[in-house]
């Protein structure tokens, strides 16, 4: 594959690259370099996991080693999301959802690598490094980088000053030429970048991929089931989300059904060779097919595309991918219970 075919999958959909000079050295200079995810088991995974990970097939069909961090350790620093006593059985559930979601997303689980923070995080060495790069950092710094990432609501908790300095040094511990992500984690990796060089370490390559919105609009929330679509939510779920979501005529801008559309649904369906597909009776216009994103957008725009129409479209994409992903997690709903006993415990 030619450098520029490469680098346009690595690129594709992405919000920032820190920094393209560096991104195209690493593709020159190395037939298979390594990128890497990293994932805090803490509330139950959703379909913002999913479009992060739609992004590791980009990666691997780039020619890059990719590993996947299940970050339990990050996940007992962020305390306020997961009691301690919950980490273990949450890191499973997000082991087997994670792996569901790569394979739909058209990616051999041998090409990609998994790996648990706690296996080399409580090193000698490693904890050596955090406290270096900790000695070149303000706390102000450290709390300013965690601040989107970890929970705070009475007053941010020291252990998630702790927090970005772990993830930073997953760089190195990995060693890793890209640190992937969702825009959330730039303020971490951008202080790793400052400071790992005043370690002796080199600075990390960023790729940061946009995070998927609430389905009411804005920020997707935790705290409201119909912002958004959880993997073991069941078809009927699904549908009624989706159908009940903030999505006027017209509008592109914070209207997050198109975001699902570009971000997840067309990079799968065009991974797989097909087409993006709606079913409507003739007197609406009949069954459509489009084969890009923006074809969509600009039917929505124009009025061409009602928006329940556009709405029925994702729904059904939507059940069809994340179906197997329920299937697999819904084989040990005792896991699911111990993991998630406000969930699933009844």
């Amino acid at each position: 594959m030619e450098l520029d075919e490469r680098r346009e999958l690595v690129t594709r959909l992405t919000e920032e690259v820190v920094t393209d000079e560096e991104l195209d050295e690493i593709l020159q200079e190395k037939e298979k370099p390594t990128a890497y995810i990293g994932y805090a088991p803490t509330g139950m995974p959703h379909i913002g996991h999913f479009a992060t990970l739609r992004k590791v097939a980009d990666f691997v069909n780039a020619g890059f080693e990719f590993k996947v961090l299940v970050a339990d350790v990050h996940a007992e620093l962020d305390v306020e999301k997961t009691p301690l006593s919950l980490v273990e059985a949450r890191s499973k559930v997000y082991e087997k959802a994670i792996k569901e979601m790569i394979r739909q997303s058209g990616i051999d689980l041998e090409d990609v690598e998994f790996v648990r923070g706690s296996s080399y995080q409580h090193d000698k060495e490693y904890q050596k490094g955090y406290m270096h790069l900790m000695e070149n950092a303000t706390v102000n710094r450290a709390e300013r980088a965690s601040s989107e990432v970890v929970r705070h609501e009475d007053g941010m908790k020291s252990s998630g000053i702790l927090y970005p300095f772990l993830q930073i040094m997953d760089c190195v511990a990995l060693d890793v030429d890209i640190a992937y992500a969702g825009t959330d984690q730039r303020r971490i990796y951008m202080l790793g970048r400052e400071t790992l060089p005043k370690i002796g370490e080199e600075k990390v390559t960023t790729v940061l991929y946009p995070l998927l919105g609430g389905l009411q609009g804005g920020k997707m929330s935790a705290s409201s089931e119909k912002s958004k679509l959880g993997v073991t939510d069941d078809e009927e779920e699904i549908e009624e989300k989706i159908m009940d979501a903030y999505c006027p005529q017209g509008e592109v801008e914070d209207n997050n059904v198109l975001g699902y559309l570009k971000y997840l649904i067309f990079p799968i369906l065009e991974d797989r060779g097909r087409s993006f597909e709606i079913q409507r009776p003739d007197k609406y216009g009949g069954n459509i097919s489009y084969g890009s994103y923006e074809e969509v957008e600009e039917d929505f725009v124009s009025g061409e595309l009602h928006p329940q129409d556009l709405k029925q479209g994702v729904s059904e994409v939507l059940k069809e991918i994340i179906r197997p992903v329920r299937k697999e997690l819904l084989k040990n709903k005792e896991l699911l219970k111990e993991a998630f006993p406000e969930e699933f415990g009844n």
